[in-house]
C-alpha cells in the first residue's frame, strides 16, 4: 500500500465503502456485517471501527452523496412552473443519477436495511415523499400515486439490469427517461431534447 493510500484515511475509507457496496449487493444490508467487510479487505475489525462504528454509519456514508444529488434535483424540479414540467425535470434528473450509479441505485431503493435507515432519517424520508409528489401531481389521485411509485421503482430496478454488451450511461439514461415518460403519461418535453446535468 502506498503512502497515498493511507494518508488521512481517504482511500482506505473509500475502499471500505466500495467493498461494503459489493457485499450489500451480494448479501443485503442486514446480511452484511462489519466483520465480513473487514475479512474481505484483510483488515482488522478495529481498522473498520476507526472509520465507521456501526453498519448504519457505513450505510449512511454510502447513501449521503446520492441523497445530496437527489435533493438538488428535487429542489430544482420544485421551481418549475407546471406539474408536467416539475415531473419531467425530476424524471430527467433521477434517470441521470440512476444511469450514473446503476449498481447502487437498485440496492438503495429496495433493500430493507435502507428502508429502515430512511425511517430514522426524517429528512431522507421527506425527500422521497417530495420526489413522489413531483411525479404524482401530474395525475392527482391514486392513479398518479401508483404511476409515481412505478416510475421511481421501475427506474431504480431497470438501471441495475445487466443488458449485456456496452450500454453507456447516456444511452441508458435516455431509455430510462423515455420509459418513465410513458409510465407517468408525460409526452416528450417541448424541445424533445433530453437534458440533464452530468
Amino acid at each position: 500500500m502506498s503512502g497515498d493510500s493511507t494518508r488521512a484515511g481517504g482511500p482506505t475509507r473509500r475502499r471500505l465503502i466500495d467493498v461494503a457496496i459489493e457485499l450489500f449487493k451480494r448479501y443485503s444490508v442486514a446480511g452484511t456485517s462489519l466483520q465480513m467487510i473487514s475479512d474481505e479487505l484483510g483488515l482488522t475489525k478495529s481498522a473498520i471501527y476507526h472509520h465507521f462504528r456501526t453498519r448504519d454509519e457505513l450505510l449512511t456514508a454510502v447513501m449521503e452523496p446520492l441523497i445530496a444529488e437527489v435533493a438538488e434535483i428535487v429542489d430544482a424540479a420544485e421551481e418549475q412552473r407546471t406539474p408536467h414540467a416539475r415531473a419531467d425535470h425530476m424524471l430527467v434528473g433521477y434517470a441521470s443519477i440512476a444511469a450514473r450509479h446503476r449498481t447502487l441505485i437498485p440496492l438503495l431503493s429496495g433493500d430493507p436495511g435502507v428502508v429502515a435507515l430512511l425511517r430514522t432519517r426524517s429528512e431522507w424520508g421527506d425527500l422521497v415523499r417530495r420526489q413522489l409528489a413531483l411525479f404524482s401531481e401530474v395525475e392527482p389521485g391514486l392513479g398518479g400515486q401508483v404511476k409515481a411509485a412505478l416510475a421511481m421503482s421501475g427506474i431504480a430496478s431497470a438501471a441495475g439490469v445487466d443488458y449485456g454488451g456496452d450500454v453507456d450511461d447516456d444511452t441508458l439514461r435516455d431509455q430510462l427517461i423515455a420509459a418513465g415518460r410513458r409510465a407517468l403519461g408525460l409526452r416528450n418535453s417541448r424541445t424533445g431534447a433530453v437534458t440533464a446535468r452530468r
